[in-house]
């Protein structure tokens, strides 16, 4: 792994900037305490598995479904949030504000193909 040296001379805990969070990859679709929250349960269900491996496996089901459920919440959000950005727009619409709904489409889209 590389030194950053710019973010080394960053105090701890300051927020990054927008062009360091595109640079990093793209917003997460879980929120973090959502995604700790399954990863836990999930880590349970591993953890417990030598001595009751059926709970275990229910568990990790139940991280599963609980992890499908919100990604489906989510991405169906974000559905709404993209179509309200195009379908609102009068004809006036500039080409650019399109371009951008699209490059956002494209982006969940090949996010999910790679999962």
């Amino acid at each position: 792994m590389m030194y950053d040296q710019t973010r080394a001379q960053q105090p701890a805990g300051e927020p990054r900037g927008r062009s360091e969070r595109a640079a990093s990859g793209p917003e997460p679709l879980l929120p973090s305490d959502e995604r700790d929250k399954i990863a836990l349960r999930l880590g349970h269900a591993i953890n417990t598995f030598a001595d009751t491996p059926h709970e275990a496996l229910e568990e990790a089901d139940a991280a599963l479904d609980e992890t499908s459920a919100q990604l489906v919440k989510a991405l169906a959000e974000r559905r709404r949030a993209l179509r309200e950005t195009w379908q609102e727009q009068d004809a006036e619409t500039q080409s650019t504000e399109l371009r951008l709904a699209l490059r956002q489409y494209r982006e969940i889209t090949q996010r999910l193909l790679h999962l």
